[in-house]
C-alpha cells in the first residue's frame, strides 16, 4: 500500500479495519523508514511473522530526540518540537504535510465534540506560545481560525483580558472552550474566579515545575471549583503524535479512530500488561504516516477492557530494562 492509499484509509478507518490498516502501515514504514527498519532488525523480528497488532515492534520515543524519524523523502515543511526540561534534548517531529495533521485534529475533535466552527476558543498556553514549534499551538490555532466567533484567541499572561472575554462569552451565550496548560490555569485562578457552568475547560497537562505537584483529581477539583464547572476535560497528545485522545472529566481517556493504546510490562516491553494494571503506554497512530506510527512512550498508564486508558504519570527511566536501552545503539 502506498502513501496516498494510507492517507485515504484514515477517512474510513473503524474498529474493524484498524488492525489491517496498522499492518499495512507497518509494512510501508519498515520499507521507507530507515531508523525504524534498523530498530526492527535489531530486535531480530521477522517481518513475515507479524500478523496481529501485538506482534508489531514499538520504537522508543527517545529516538525522536536523536534521529530524524521519517518515512518520507524530501524536505519537511515544519518541525514540531517538545518543550523538554532544562539541559535536555527536545524531541523533533518532521512534518511533511501540515494539512494532514490539521485535518486529522479537526476530525478527531468532531468525534468528541461538535464541528470546530461552532465554538469560541480561548487559549491559555503561554509556555507553548513562547517557545514555538508546538503541535498543540498549531492545532488550537487551526481551531481559532476556523471558529465562527471573532472572540476566539490566544492569551499569554493577559489574565484581565481573558476574564473580560469569559464574562462576555457567558453573557452572550457563546459556546466557549478554554484550552489551558495546568499551571497557567491555576495562575489565572489565583487572581480571578468564575461561575460559568456552560464553559468547557480542556486542560493539556504540564506543571513543568511551576506549581506544587498534585494528583490529576486534585488539579481538576481546583479548576472545576475556580471556574464554576461540573467537570474539567483533558487532551492527551504529544509532539511525536498526529492524533489525540480526550477525557470528558473522569480522568479516563478515549482514543480517536486513528489511535489505539496498548500497555506493556515495565520491565518487559514485549509482554502485555494485564487489563486494569499499570504498564507502559504504547501508541499506534495511523496518522503518523510520514514518521513512525508505533511508539513506546515514557508514560505510565492503565488500559481498560473498552480500550479507554488512564495516565498515571511518567515512567522512571531507571526501571526500564532490556531492549529499551538498545535505542542508543541505533
Amino acid at each position: 500500500m502506498n502513501r496516498t492509499q494510507l492517507i485515504s484509509n484514515l477517512k474510513s478507518v473503524s474498529e474493524n479495519s484498524f488492525e489491517s490498516s496498522a499492518l499495512a502501515l507497518f509494512s510501508y514504514q519498515y520499507i521507507n523508514n530507515s531508523i525504524y527498519k534498523t530498530w526492527v532488525d535489531a530486535l531480530n523480528v521477522k517481518v513475515s511473522d507479524i500478523n496481529v497488532l501485538d506482534d508489531i515492534p514499538f520504537l522508543p520515543i527517545s529516538a525522536f530526540k536523536n534521529y530524524e524519524i521519517r518515512s518520507q523523502k524530501g524536505s519537511e515543511s515544519h518541525v514540531f518540537t517538545s518543550s523538554g526540561t532544562t539541559g535536555s534534548t527536545p524531541s523533533q517531529h518532521l512534518v511533511f504535510d501540515m494539512n494532514l495533521y490539521l485535518n486529522n485534529t479537526e476530525v478527531i475533535f468532531s468525534q468528541f465534540y461538535n464541528k470546530i466552527n461552532e465554538y469560541c476558543y480561548l487559549a491559555l498556553l503561554p509556555n507553548y506560545l513562547e517557545r514555538g514549534g508546538s503541535s498543540l499551538v498549531a492545532m488550537v490555532e487551526h481551531f481559532i481560525n476556523s471558529s465562527d466567533y471573532s472572540e476566539s484567541g490566544f492569551y499569554l499572561y493577559d489574565h484581565d483580558q481573558l476574564r473580560d472575554r469569559l464574562i462576555h462569552c457567558q453573557k452572550e451565550g457563546i459556546p466557549t472552550i478554554l484550552f489551558g496548560v495546568s499551571f497557567a490555569l491555576l495562575d489565572y485562578l489565583d487572581i480571578h474566579a468564575h461561575n460559568f457552568p456552560e464553559l468547557t475547560i480542556i486542560e493539556t497537562g504540564g506543571m513543568k515545575g511551576r506549581k506544587k505537584e498534585m494528583t490529576k483529581s486534585q488539579l481538576q477539583k481546583l479548576l472545576a471549583s475556580g471556574f464554576g464547572v461540573d467537570h474539567v476535560h483533558s487532551e492527551y497528545g504529544m509532539t511525536e503524535l498526529f492524533s489525540q485522545a480526550y477525557s470528558k472529566g473522569n480522568g479516563i481517556f478515549t482514543t480517536s479512530k486513528t489511535m489505539k493504546v496498548l500497555t506493556k510490562e515495565i520491565t518487559d516491553p514485549f509482554c502485555d500488561a494485564p487489563v486494569g494494571k499499570s504498564g507502559v503506554i504504547n501508541i499506534i497512530d495511523l496518522a503518523n504516516i510520514d514518521s513512525c506510527a508505533f511508539i513506546e512512550t515514557q508514560d505510565l498508564g492503565r488500559l481498560y477492557a473498552d480500550g479507554s486508558f488512564e495516565v498515571l504519570g511518567r515512567l522512571d527511566l531507571a526501571d526500564i530494562r532490556g531492549c529499551n536501552l538498545m535505542v542508543s545503539d541505533l
